[in-house]
């Protein structure tokens, strides 16, 4: 993506084969890191406390069978050949699925949503099957469960927290992943040291590994991601060479455990014990949601590739050949631990451990990279807090850091390191933090066959029955768990909902309160062509979240402060539930008042992936917007704000980088400096100074007025912004205080401000205090 234009990221339709598999290689460093890593510790988890010693292979070929049926069923039938497919304009994840249901109806909780919006291509791209059905008038299952969301609010907020505990626990995985991936992969030494040196000698080492690895975050990954794909190839051929080698000379008939047969017995001879491993077994589909969640980077055909002719044969012969290896030395803990190393031939035990480290280090990586982009969806979508983003690539899009994300991930990594200490419980906190997320991805998908795909409810029914059913067998089983472990991602999980349901919760009461407390247009109207102030010169930008109306902030200004600019722009940056938006359909431009009074409305609409433009890029758009409306307005009167039938003020859709790249004519009437209009726009390798046609020239009126806006542009730019204090009224509940007086006002002081999420100069700003009583 070329982050300087802000264009969306490039489509993979019609892609070469040799493309295709190039992105099929570069997808193993990205995606499969976790995944691929599994091995170092599965058999450990299983075989921790849960199954007593036995003289049989029964209990090493069941668990075997398990694994094997596990991958086949999770991850390559459930997302390969089904979950990919539920894109969101080529973006997956957790959010992509609630985004695709929010965008059927009026099902999401977004308070400023317009029927412009769903005039976006986004939009469009995935709804045209949906809209048909719809207009034909045709009762489906579709429309019954949309009626049934739109009319009860308690369903619609149901939804937003099954994809907050879904988020909450990815969130979680990025604390758990790194700690038991490079904490497995050192373990190793415990095979060449005694065992109470090696207690005092892995921890440390994971944890200056660990220190490592978040400090070099903010560098990002672009410079050393080309070692990534090559650092997992590797390691994937070493356990698959390992593997054959293991089956081969110690049980060439281990293929006969993935016999499901196996997995009955497993149970039935080991009853409860065989249960509480499942969250053991668990641990072998971890990191198969990025498949879906890093779908935006790569095409959904090299992501199928990737894992169908690589990551699982690798897997599989890596499985078997441990089995085969623990089939003839059986389980005797009181001598050995159960684990990877054991199995590795002792001659090539060290460098093996060091290819292990890499690839846990490039394995923790994507995983601390996507809970960034996660993050920062949620924050797109005001469901967490704002935060500082950076981008560290201009080149590679989806590379950012999160400072204070960072840090935090860090303490709380090496937190559950040095509490836990060993494989097992960390293993049974990172498996109920998977397997919860597959859970709300199951959920979420169904209702996406039943609204996107118009597929029938027994369909979708069927898709839940079965997978559900296998999730719920190992949730339950890491459940069971939670005082061994899996208390961690509940808690964690806990926490994050708790900050992003609460300040959901703020951002839809202020937004309320907002629209109650807007001014009206007879108001403003009563004050005269002047407004009753001294304009001064320049544009004075007022930053709101309403999209129609006029903010209280403008009255209250106004009132302590009879002076303002001569041009005044009520700027809306609002997200929108989709990934991306063009370019040409970012901004949307209309009057406020009488044409005289020189007041519009801009609302710019971004994407939860978008990337918001620098100041200066972003200054020159807004008022070539707003001079574009002019242009295009023509010779149609427009007095008043119109509105549409709903209640929302006419806007009209700018796009201000055909007309600009087309046209350069000069203002030769304009005087001095304001002889050419100043506003340029930022094109790769070349600037393009903003062009009126010389038809426009002829209209004296349109002329004027796009004189003003340039003499204004020269003068200079404010930007207003409201610093609200909230409180909660007299009378409101307890639950209500806590939530608004403590939870609300102490995220908001916290986090980081407007002036710094949208990129505005601090020499430009002027922030007016308000008191909101909700």
């Amino acid at each position: 993506m070329d982050l300087e234009s802000g264009h969306c990221p490039r489509t993979f339709k019609k892609q070469s084969w040799r493309s295709v598999l190039m992105l099929t290689y570069q997808s193993l460093g990205v995606v499969y890191g976790d995944l691929s890593t599994s091995p170092l510790y599965v058999y450990k988890s299983t075989f921790a406390d849960d199954i007593e010693h036995t003289e049989s292979n029964d209990e090493i070929y069941g668990v075997l069978s398990f694994v094997f049926w596990t991958l086949t069923l999770i991850p390559l039938l459930k997302y390969v050949f089904i979950v990919l497919r539920a894109d969101d304009n080529g973006e997956g994840g957790t959010f992509a699925l609630y985004s695709l249901l929010c965008r059927q109806g009026t099902i999401g909780l977004s308070p400023s949503h317009q029927l412009a919006d769903q005039e976006l291509s986004a939009y469009k791209k995935n709804d045209d099957t949906v809209s048909s059905i719809a207009a034909s008038g045709t009762v489906t299952s579709a429309s019954i469960i949309r009626r049934l969301l739109e009319k009860h609010q308690a369903l619609q907020v149901a939804l937003l927290i099954l994809a907050m505990i879904g988020t909450s626990m990815v969130i979680g995985d990025g604390i758990l992943t790194p700690a038991i991936s490079v904490f497995s992969a050192v373990s190793g030494l415990e095979l060449s040291m005694s065992k109470e040196r090696h207690k005092y000698v892995e921890v440390p080492i994971a944890c200056l590994i660990l220190i490592c690895l978040f400090a070099v975050q903010h560098h990002g990954t672009h410079r050393l991601g080309f070692l990534f794909a090559p650092i997992i190839l590797i390691w994937l051929l070493c356990i698959s060479v390992i593997g054959v080698y293991n089956i081969f000379y110690w049980n060439p008939h281990v293929y006969r455990a993935l016999s499901p047969y196996y997995m009955y017995n497993f149970l039935k001879k080991t009853q409860r014990g065989g249960w509480m491993s499942l969250g053991g077994i668990l641990l072998c589909i971890t990191g198969s949601e990025a498949m879906y969640a890093d779908l935006g980077h790569f095409s959904q055909l090299s992501i199928k590739i990737a894992f169908t002719f690589v990551v699982y044969p690798s897997l599989l012969l890596a499985y078997m050949g441990q089995a085969a290896y623990l089939s003839q030395h059986h389980i005797v803990r009181t001598d050995y631990q159960i684990g990877f190393y054991v199995s590795v031939p002792e001659n090539i035990r060290w460098p093996i451990m060091g290819i292990a480290v890499l690839a846990a280090v490039v394995g923790s990586q994507a995983v601390i990279t996507g809970t960034f982009s996660i993050i920062k969806q949620c924050s797109a979508l005001g469901c967490f807090p704002r935060v500082k983003i950076v981008h560290t690539s201009s080149r590679t899009r989806g590379q950012i850091y999160i400072p204070e994300i960072n840090w935090i991930l860090m303490i709380l990594c090496l937190a559950v390191t040095v509490g836990f200490r060993d494989t097992k419980r960390l293993g049974n906190a990172s498996g109920l933090a998977v397997i919860t997320v597959m859970l709300v991805t199951t959920c979420l998908m169904s209702l996406v066959m039943i609204l996107c795909w118009n597929k029938s409810i027994i369909l979708a029914v069927c898709f839940v029955v079965f997978f559900g059913s296998i999730e719920t067998l190992f949730f339950s089983a890491s459940l069971i768990k939670f005082l061994e472990g899996a208390w961690v991602p509940s808690a964690l999980s806990f926490m994050f909902i708790a900050i992003m349901f609460i300040w959901h919760y703020g951002t839809i009461k202020k937004y309320e309160f907002d629209l109650e407390n807007k001014v009206s247009l007879n108001w403003l109207l009563s004050i005269g062509p002047n407004l009753g102030f001294v304009r001064v010169r320049g544009i004075g930008v007022i930053d709101t979240e309403l999209v129609s109306g006029i903010p209280a902030i403008f009255s209250h200004f106004i009132t302590n402060l009879p002076a303002f600019h001569q041009v005044v722009v009520f700027l809306c940056i609002k997200s929108v539930p989709v990934p991306y938006v063009q370019p040409e359909e970012r901004f949307l431009v209309g009057r406020v008042g009488l044409k005289e009074y020189r007041l519009y409305r801009v609302i710019v609409r971004y994407g939860y992936h978008d990337i918001q433009k620098d100041d200066s890029e972003f200054e020159r758009d807004l008022v070539c917007s707003i001079a574009e409306f002019i242009r295009s307005e023509g010779s149609k009167p427009v007095s008043l704000c119109e509105e549409t039938e709903n209640g929302d003020e006419k806007m009209t859709m700018v796009s201000i980088d055909s007309r600009i790249r087309k046209e350069k004519v000069e203002l030769e009437d304009a005087p001095g400096p304001s002889r050419e209009i100043l506003m340029q726009v930022r094109v790769p390798k070349k600037q393009v100074r903003f062009a009126l046609p010389e038809s426009l020239l002829k209209r004296e009126a349109n002329k004027e007025e796009l004189l003003e806006l340039m003499e204004a542009r020269e003068a200079g730019m404010a930007f207003i912004l409201g610093h609200e204090y909230m409180r909660a009224k007299s009378g409101s509940s307890l639950v209500k205080r806590l939530v608004i007086d403590l939870g609300y006002e102490f995220l908001r002081r916290n986090s980081r401000g407007r002036t710094y999420a949208f990129n505005i100069p601090h020499a430009s700003t002027l922030e007016v205090a308000m008191l909101y009583h909700i």
